[in-house]
């Protein structure tokens, strides 16, 4: 059953970016506020958004909780766009108060650290949430990118839908079910705390950067004994990028590491599906229903 859904938005509507994590200067998101703005949308911007830091937050804790707390209390905020990801939520996550958010709920758009905070929505609340390229991804003359794009048809409502290419690991097959995932970093941390979720039935999908590639053979094995691999309906597998090496090889690359610990299972998993820390990065909608369609000729995931 797929979760509450946000509001949609229309021309008009204010949209506001925050940076709950990593410190960002204020000129990044001009390109961002100024698509934003020709969609007709209003824009509002956080305290956080290259706010005052000496070091890697864009603030302090208080500092930042009280940036997205005010913006996610704000009735005229109708969506948070988060700046970029970094590192910082597993900080303050404990401390946001979610009380209005549920009783109004608004599109939370981000990927990365941000997953951190899509897997508390879905786990505690069941309310959707959107993984998406974030402010620091838009550039001027982007309105032309599909995946940014994305983001305007993610917001005002309509339905998605994706295909790409096939992989040689693929494994076929036609599911449907609620789709859930995100930064496999932040899903591996999330596991034993207050943000954990079950992932029975779920088109679960992960992709990470920048990791060593035995620490991503260890977060895999430490969702397998966690059981999150026991039972979803099919699993998606985004991009894997600037990937360490130690100096005595591993010995796999990524796509590697996971098909083999892959291979006891038998539901249908995508390889090489356009979203992660790359451009190729569609706006997905976590916590509602999609059919996705594995074949010899290409891959199919659609919003039902």
């Amino acid at each position: 059953m797929s979760n509450a859904v946000p509001s949609y938005l229309t021309a008009g509507d204010t949209i506001g970016i925050v940076c709950p994590a990593g410190f960002m200067a204020a000129e990044r998101i001009v390109p961002c506020v100024n698509i934003l703005k020709s969609w007709g949308f209003r824009v509002r911007i956080g305290r956080t958004v290259g706010g005052v830091s000496s070091n890697y937050f864009s603030g302090s804790d208080a500092d930042r909780l009280d940036d997205l707390q005010e913006m996610l209390d704000d009735e005229e905020v109708r969506a948070i766009l988060f700046g970029r990801g970094g590192y910082g939520l597993s900080r303050i996550i404990d401390q946001i108060s979610f009380k209005r958010f549920r009783k109004s709920p608004k599109w939370i758009l981000g990927y990365s650290d941000i997953s951190l905070l899509h897997a508390h929505i879905y786990s505690n609340y069941k309310i959707a949430t959107a993984h998406a390229p974030m402010a620091g991804a838009f550039r001027d003359g982007g309105l032309e990118d599909p995946y940014i794009n994305s983001v305007r048809n993610l917001l005002t409502g309509s339905k998605l839908s994706y295909s790409c290419d096939p992989h040689p690991f693929n494994r076929r097959g036609e599911v449907e079910g609620v789709l859930m995932g995100g930064n496999l970093t932040l899903l591996a941390h999330a596991i034993g705390g207050a943000s954990d979720f079950k992932t029975k039935g779920l088109i679960l999908f992960f992709e990470d950067i920048g990791e060593y590639l035995y620490n991503v053979d260890r977060m895999l094995y430490q969702l397998k004994r966690a059981g999150k691999f026991q039972k979803p309906a099919a699993l998606i597998i985004g991009s894997f990028t600037d990937l360490k090496n130690t100096d005595r090889p591993f010995g796999k690359d990524a796509y590697e590491i996971i098909r083999d610990i892959q291979d006891e299972y038998d539901y249908p998993i995508c390889y090489g599906f356009p979203v992660g820390h790359v451009k190729e990065n569609y706006a997905l909608k976590c916590g509602m229903e999609y059919r996705l369609k594995i074949n010899k000729e290409r891959v199919l995931l659609e919003e039902v």
